[in-house]
């Protein structure tokens, strides 16, 4: 009788765990999403209705043996998941993915889809009215934000406010250099070093003329205003005896074979492991190989557990469909390009039809 496995979150990580496991364990993969949410492509969605079907992909069609619950876990410790729905699944081996919350629209905070889909479509109606845009945070969401607006309404004012004194600190100055250089062409206003003295009196992603002022002093009016910044890890779920691997800031202490520190049948990933890299969906994916690859291991019985090693800091950062720029192990800083070639054109929807079954390779 083979294993099961019950895998915590259906994003990145979760889904590739499942799809690579599904020919050796029972798979249960729980999520309370009616379909995958591919939030690589969340920011040109926003700017583009028409992209905006392409960031959906619906979990039928990714398992030809497991199963895909929708449902919210509510309580995990080892051996035993309990589902908001009170339902109560045995396992074997437990995969914690359930990943992070961010602020909309580079996430979506809606399980539905039609009704996410309708907010996005809200969303692009209230940006596309506003003649100026604050965006709060100058991280790789900000200036990928900025950049996708710009592609669309060449003509809006966008100003990207963060107390940060630079953009992209963790990557090398020729990285930040480029960025900085085609956010100029595109007249994107940077105001670093200083935080606004108090937030917008709008909520964010709501229509309406505001006026603000940066503890510098520096004087902003926009139409609309988006927050670009706030990861919440998703881990209140655990109980029991996996209670004591949250740390104080929600995420979960792992070992470089990606169990949970103390436990040997449950493994975590992606964004919500104390791995100390960029969390992003490549590295959530790479978690994956890793946590499959063990957990067949396990059942097997047979040989080393593989470890996961992080590796330098490296990016694709798109700046719209044909810009931005890239710092690729082995390959230094490329530019936009290498950008558009491997992100930007059209920011991995087809690799992504390809695991939930909806395109062909």
């Amino acid at each position: 009788m083979s294993p099961t496995v019950v895998i915590i979150g259906g994003g990145y990580g979760g889904s590739a765990a499942a799809k690579a496991l599904d020919d050796v364990a029972d798979v249960v993969l729980v999520d309370p999403k009616d379909a995958f949410f591919h939030a690589v492509g969340a920011l040109r969605a926003v700017v583009d209705p028409e992209f905006l079907p392409k960031v959906f992909f619906p979990y039928d069609k990714l398992l030809a043996n497991g199963r895909v619950i929708r449902d919210r876990a509510v309580r995990v410790e080892p051996g035993r998941v309990v589902l908001a729905s009170g339902e109560e699944l045995a396992a074997d081996y437990t995969v914690l993915a359930s990943g992070s919350g961010y602020p909309f629209p580079a996430k979506s905070d809606i399980d539905d889809t039609a009704a996410a889909q309708r907010k996005y479509r809200e969303a692009h109606a209230d940006l596309q009215a506003a003649e100026q845009v604050l965006l709060l945070g100058a991280g790789p969401v900000g200036l990928e934000f900025a950049g996708e607006i710009k592609a669309v309404w060449p003509g809006k004012k966008v100003v990207i406010v963060d107390p940060v004194t630079d953009i992209l600190g963790e990557y090398v100055p020729e990285l930040r250099e480029e960025i900085r250089r085609q956010l100029a062409e595109l007249d994107v206003q940077l105001v670093l070093g200083a935080p606004l003295k108090e937030n917008p009196p709008t909520a964010p992603g709501e229509r309406g003329t505001f006026h603000v002022t940066t503890a510098a002093d520096v004087d902003i009016t926009a139409g609309i205003w988006f927050r670009c910044f706030g990861v919440v890890p998703h881990t209140d779920y655990l109980a029991g005896a996996l209670a004591d691997v949250r740390r104080a800031n929600g995420r979960i202490a792992v070992t470089d074979t990606l169990q949970v520190k103390g436990q040997d049948t449950v493994f975590a990933l992606g964004d919500i492991t104390d791995i100390n890299e960029s969390k992003r969906a490549g590295a959530a994916s790479r978690h994956a190989q890793v946590v499959a690859g063990n957990i067949k291991a396990l059942v097997a019985g047979s040989g080393e557990l593989a470890t996961y090693q992080p590796g330098p800091p490296a990016i694709l950062l798109p700046l719209g469909p044909n810009g931005g720029a890239a710092q690729l192990p082995g390959q230094g800083v490329r530019g936009a390009d290498v950008a558009t070639q491997h992100k930007g054109a059209d920011l991995m929807t087809g690799r992504f039809g390809e695991l939930f079954g909806t395109r062909t390779p």
